[in-house]
């Protein structure tokens, strides 16, 4: 890659990590202590902020790795693990969430021994050490065997993002026809746009972010001998990374907590930004003053002595 591409690269990434901790490090703290009860939803959310979070720690070894021209073997290997693991996590997490509002508003009663806590819990971590096995597995084998490398990555690129996909989009359309029933109550037709509205902003994300990746994934493997261009799988490396930027979005449908707090902590931060401005104000105004009346008490005074008459 040329400087420039590199340069750029890592402003973005920059970016990307300084946004994604702030808002990510904020989900957490309102999800893990001003959220109850913890229901499968938030359970699952959590995890997807955990994966975001780590996803943005996992930036600065790419920045160096884009810093130093792709010269850090040792980070190259760190950033691509990590990279991985955090992707599928992310799609995983992100499609419980959707499997989880859809049995809530459309198979609410069949579903409601599925959905409690601890079944939340055990797919999570299914998920954690699915992805990690996977991907460890997946670069072990190509690391010894370069050949094998684009053929485990295009059934990864099925299994872990197409049939997600398509999950998502089932359940969209499910939930949209269930809408069409005009017998529903106001408040379950509301808990069903909000669902929809959810579904609808992790196909955005999808597309956005995790498309561009694994539709070059299917034309590497499709057509080898296609030139391949370095800098177009860096940047849908970073376009991936932008769903730690865009989760937050999802979180928002997923308890109204989130988007009270999230209001409540930037009022609060305004309100601190304006009154440490005024603060400062108030201090070079007082500053301003008292140094005028400095000035006028050293000013020299000049005293005109008249002479009396008939002196």
């Amino acid at each position: 890659m040329t400087s420039t591409a590199c340069g750029s690269l890592v402003v973005v990434n920059t970016l990307i990590f300084m946004v994604g901790m702030v808002l990510n490090t904020l989900a957490l703290y309102v999800f893990c202590f001003r959220t109850k009860p913890k229901t499968t939803s938030v359970i699952y959310t959590i995890n997807l902020a955990v994966t975001d979070l780590l996803v943005n720690l996992s930036l600065p070894t790419r920045i160096i790795l884009y810093y130093s021209g792709g010269k850090c073997l040792n980070c190259s290997y760190v950033h691509i693990f990590s990279y991985f693991v955090n992707m599928y996590c992310s799609i995983l997490f992100l499609t419980s969430i959707c499997v989880d509002r859809y049995l809530a508003i459309v198979q609410a009663e069949a579903s409601r021994k599925w959905r409690n806590p601890n079944v939340a819990k055990g797919v999570c971590i299914f998920i954690w050490l699915f992805a990690i096995v996977v991907t460890y597995s997946f670069l072990t084998t190509a690391f010894r065997h370069a050949g094998c490398c684009v053929s485990k990555l295009f059934v990864l690129t099925v299994f872990e993002f197409f049939l997600p996909l398509v999950v998502i989009v089932v359940f969209t359309v499910r939930i949209m026809c269930a809408l069409s029933n005009s017998s529903l109550m106001q408040q379950s037709r509301e808990r069903r746009v909000r669902a929809v509205q959810l579904l609808t902003t992790v196909l955005v994300i999808f597309t956005i972010c995790f498309t561009p990746f694994h539709v070059r994934q299917v034309l590497v493997y499709f057509y080898p001998n296609m030139p391949h261009h370095i800098i177009v799988y860096h940047v849908t490396v970073t376009l991936s990374s932008l769903n730690s930027c865009m989760d937050p979005i999802v979180y928002c449908f997923v308890t109204n907590n989130f988007q009270s707090s999230m209001r409540g902590f930037f009022r609060k931060a305004e309100a601190e930004l304006e009154q440490t401005s005024g603060n400062i104000i108030s201090m070079q105004n007082s500053s301003k003053g008292s140094g005028t009346v400095t000035a006028i008490a050293h000013r020299p005074v000049a005293c005109t002595l008249h002479s009396a008459p008939g002196q």
